[in-house]
């Protein structure tokens, strides 16, 4: 009967015992958050609840499976022990994972609520996310060093694996120099504040936002949906337009090619009309003047000002499409044309078959 009854009460009681434990944490911890709602720490760190029961559970297991005595447990002592030994390390480290993103964001929430610089909130966010990344990079490498650790083989090799690691560090740098390229083009664009998340940028022509930024690569969403992924390295070592680096205003032009009896005058106050009517319009600035002319057009420059790059397109199509319907309905006259009156001395000009052939005599 103690045969039976001793493993029940070793694993059972593990098992309860974490249970407990764990609950009276997370009661803990909402008790915290309800008393200090400005800090969203308390809550986040609920997210831990399952790696902190499989942590405890294990290590509970870890010091109390010989206890149970069975010959399955004894016959296989090492085997089971290092078992449990690996699960510990690995639920230690998707601890730690959990509780370091729970701290950066926390920290994040705080720094947002209270900022009123939308491009400082960015240049923020781009870096906590990259310090999650090498954080969350650090910790899977020291948990798999552990867990290799505790094979004895592996500590055998030690020694010949701490000789040869200049001659290895070379090797592994030439091979993944690429690799190694972006990791420190991530570092130096999260630290730099050379493009952040958020950022409005244009890249290889294609206008978009950042969406998201890793060690290695970086995404760009465009107008369209589509997603353009390119190496990290590209935004260190190229040119690229960021839009919304120094503030988010910004200036626009719209251009309309007309015919010279276009009233300038007229198409000012229209202009001015159609921004007062348009609620993406900041006030700042506007202005329309002719630019350039041809023998048969002129060249008319819009311009006008918003907030950021998504509104200052909105923007320059409603002044495009309002201005070129004003101009059909009461100015329809100052629309491009093409010629086709008589000469001034009333006779129309030569056709090509009427034009005199200068081959013949007389011609």
């Amino acid at each position: 009967m103690e045969d039976v009854l001793r493993p029940i009460a070793v694993i059972g009681g593990s098992i309860v015992v974490t249970l407990i434990l764990v609950r009276l944490a997370d009661r803990a911890l909402i008790r915290i958050d309800n008393a200090h709602p400005e800090t969203p720490l308390w809550g986040l760190l609920r997210r831990c609840r399952m790696p902190l029961q499989v942590v405890l559970c294990t290590a509970l297991l870890r010091g109390s499976y010989d206890e149970t005595r069975l010959e399955l447990v004894e016959a296989h002592a090492t085997g089971i022990g290092r078992a449990l030994t690996l699960v510990l390390i690995a639920a230690t480290a998707w601890l730690a994972v959990r509780a370091s993103a729970a701290i950066v964001e926390s920290s994040y929430s705080r720094y947002a609520s209270g900022a009123r610089d939308a491009a400082r909130v960015r240049r923020v966010r781009t870096q906590v996310t990259l310090i999650q990344r090498v954080v969350t990079a650090v910790v899977i490498v020291v948990a798999a060093a552990s867990m290799l650790l505790t094979f004895p083989e592996m500590q055998a090799v030690g020694t010949s694996v701490l000789a040869s690691a200049g001659l290895l560090g070379i090797v592994a740098g030439v091979a993944a120099q690429s690799t190694l390229g972006n990791l420190f083009a991530g570092l130096q664009i999260a630290f730099g504040d050379m493009v952040r998340i958020g950022d409005t940028v244009v890249v290889d022509g294609e206008w978009g936002t950042v969406e998201e930024i890793t060690l290695t690569f970086l995404t760009v969403r465009t107008w369209d949906e589509r997603r353009i992924t390119m190496p990290v390295s590209y935004f260190t070592s190229k040119p690229f337009e960021n839009w919304s680096r120094g503030g988010a205003q910004m200036t626009g032009t719209v251009f309309f090619h007309l015919d010279h009896t276009a009233p300038m005058e007229k198409m000012r106050q229209r202009l001015h009309e159609i921004l007062q009517d348009c609620q993406d319009w900041d006030g700042r600035s506007w202005s329309l003047v002719v630019t350039d002319s041809t023998p048969t057009t002129i060249e008319v420059r819009a311009l006008v000002t918003a907030r950021d790059a998504d509104t200052l397109w909105s923007v320059r199509c409603q002044v495009r499409e309002q201005m070129v319907e004003w101009l059909q309905a009461e100015h329809a006259y100052a629309l491009p044309r093409i010629s086709t009156t008589t000469a001034p001395d009333g006779r129309a000009p030569a056709r090509r078959d009427q034009e005199p052939d200068l081959r013949k005599p007389g011609g």
